[in-house]
């Protein structure tokens, strides 16, 4: 079983910058795929990144590229997520995900291990 706790989450105001952490209790993080979701109040969960075990290559959702910078440290266990130039539409809870194995994955159920969540709040 992997523990997924996501921190960093806060309110910020529109065009301000947020720092998501992802940490996990696992001793083998760095065989682990990594995504970050998010879900904003009755809207399905979508993706917003991912990276592949090696952090050699990563994924972005069209509406965050470019503002959004996913990346991790397996030294450390942890993964990030960078967000700038945010926008009242990123509100939402962002979670980040595991999978065992290779691989780059953008879909929810690709995932096998959740965090909490983590509110992120951008106001206008």
């Amino acid at each position: 079983q992997v523990r997924l706790v996501e921190s960093g989450g806060r309110l910020v105001q529109a065009g301000g910058s947020l720092r998501l952490s992802c940490t996990t209790s696992t001793r083998t993080f760095s065989n682990y795929a990594m995504g970050w979701f998010r879900q904003a109040p009755g809207k399905e969960r979508e993706f917003v990144a991912s990276i592949t075990w090696t952090g050699g290559s990563t994924n972005y959702a069209d509406s965050v590229k470019g503002r959004f910078t996913i990346s991790r440290d397996n030294a450390k266990n942890m993964m990030s997520l960078q967000m700038n130039s945010l926008k009242p539409e990123d509100t939402a809870v962002y979670y980040c995900a595991a999978r065992y194995g290779g691989g780059i994955f953008a879909r929810p159920n690709d995932y096998n291990y959740w965090g909490q969540g983590t509110q992120v709040t951008v106001s206008s």
